[in-house]
């Protein structure tokens, strides 16, 4: 089976290489580097680093969307990401990605230099949010959550995970291809860690080749997430790199084609050690 997405008209061929999107938070209390890059001038630096590491896309983001975190009002989340986008655009031709649920900040992301829309949603928390999509060639990352950020983890309930994320891309890929959006365009994440326990993230982990609904590419995010922390029984975030690099190789061996990570390059290098062996 062949993998193509489809951003601003240009196919990307995922089939054989896969592609590492690296993490710019833009935002005081994410929960892994909460604060570092709130600057402009660093979240560029730390931008272009992560380019020079070997980065396919930039994912730059100006609300945290860490379990119970409140929202961010649209006037600052554009105040925090515009200077970014325009910045690193201006400097890289690499894809940037606009981590956003604000259809309002999705079309100024995109109107500044941003290429791919990924809300945490599903395309789904802002009611005009299908229409920015609809009305624009990004690439688009639909999301599987339970919940908003601030309840997703209260709780969260499945008589089958798989079955019920499986249904759910089902029905997400439907509902926007009636809306004229080329379903080319798409990329499912699972959403691991929003909306689900451990076990649900184990089982969705090792399920990963069915969730490739209708032939459109997976992207894994599991990042220093506290799932990691769980199972070594550590808080300590810098603990969590390492497992993330093996996350990342054994996602790409069960076919994921994107992998959303803070350190770029011992991913990337995971990532093409698999491949070479996967081979052709």
């Amino acid at each position: 089976m062949n993998f193509l997405w489809r951003i601003h008209g240009q196919d990307h061929d995922l089939t054989q290489r896969g592609l590492v999107m690296g993490i710019v938070n833009v935002t005081p209390d994410s929960f892994s580097d909460g604060g570092r890059f709130l600057d402009t001038g660093r979240a560029v630096e730390h931008a272009l680093t992560l380019v020079a590491e070997g980065a396919d896309i930039l994912d730059i983001g100006g609300e945290s969307t860490r379990p119970g975190a409140d929202p961010v009002e649209e006037a600052e989340e554009l105040r925090r990401v515009l200077p970014v986008i325009r910045a690193v655009r201006s400097q890289t031709q690499t894809l940037i990605s606009i981590d956003t649920m604000k259809a309002s900040v999705a079309r100024a992301a995109l109107e500044a230099g941003a290429d791919i829309i990924n809300d945490v949603t599903g395309l789904r928390g802002d009611p005009m949010m299908t229409r920015v999509a609809a009305e624009t060639d990004a690439g688009l990352v639909v999301m599987h959550m339970i919940g908003t950020p601030r309840t997703m983890q209260q709780q969260p309930t499945y008589q089958d995970v798989v079955a019920e994320v499986q249904a759910y891309f089902e029905e997400r890929l439907r509902i926007l291809t009636d809306l004229g959006i080329d379903p080319a365009r798409l990329v499912l994440d699972p959403g691991f860690g929003f909306g689900k326990t451990l076990e649900h993230n184990l089982t969705l982990m090792k399920s990963l080749p069915q969730l490739a609904v209708k032939g459109r590419p997976v992207l894994v995010g599991v990042s220093r997430k506290s799932m990691i922390s769980r199972l070594l029984e550590t808080e300590a975030v810098e603990d969590r790199d390492w497992p993330t690099v093996a996350l990342t190789a054994y996602s790409r061996e069960l076919g994921a084609r994107i992998v959303r990570v803070h350190q770029v390059k011992p991913n990337v290098e995971a990532m093409r050690m698999t491949e070479a062996i996967l081979g052709p």
